[in-house]
């Protein structure tokens, strides 16, 4: 049995997108809802900053689904979240978060820059 690697890249390109768009979704709309993202944007000392990151977010994650039809708008979509998450693990360094609570923005980070690149 043969293996299509295109189809293969393409169902895990699809995959990636659609995960990184539903992630991003969940965290957009938690920092318009979320008493706790509201406490963690303190933290940060962005507390100000909390609508406009959620707002991107959301914006992105939709950003991300047109580029399955408009690949520039994912590309671009996927530049943002990636420059997002590059600024977010600056922060957690910078408050002096642990290597476990960077993880997820250095993970997203990795995603998003892999998305721009490989997927659109």
């Amino acid at each position: 049995m043969r293996i299509n690697i295109v189809s293969l890249s393409s169902t895990l390109n699809l995959s990636l997108i659609l995960f990184s768009s539903l992630s991003f979704l969940g965290y957009g709309a938690a920092c318009f809802f979320s008493a706790y993202m509201k406490r963690e944007f303190e933290r940060y000392r962005l507390g100000s900053q909390r609508i406009l990151v959620g707002a991107l977010q959301v914006a992105a994650s939709l950003g991300l689904l047109a580029g399955l039809s408009h690949p520039w708008m994912g590309r671009s979509a996927a530049v943002g979240l990636a420059l997002m998450m590059l600024v977010a693990v600056g922060v957690r360094i910078r408050i002096k978060d642990s290597l476990a609570q960077t993880i997820p923005a250095l993970f997203y980070l990795l995603l998003n820059a892999y998305l721009c690149w490989m997927a659109f």
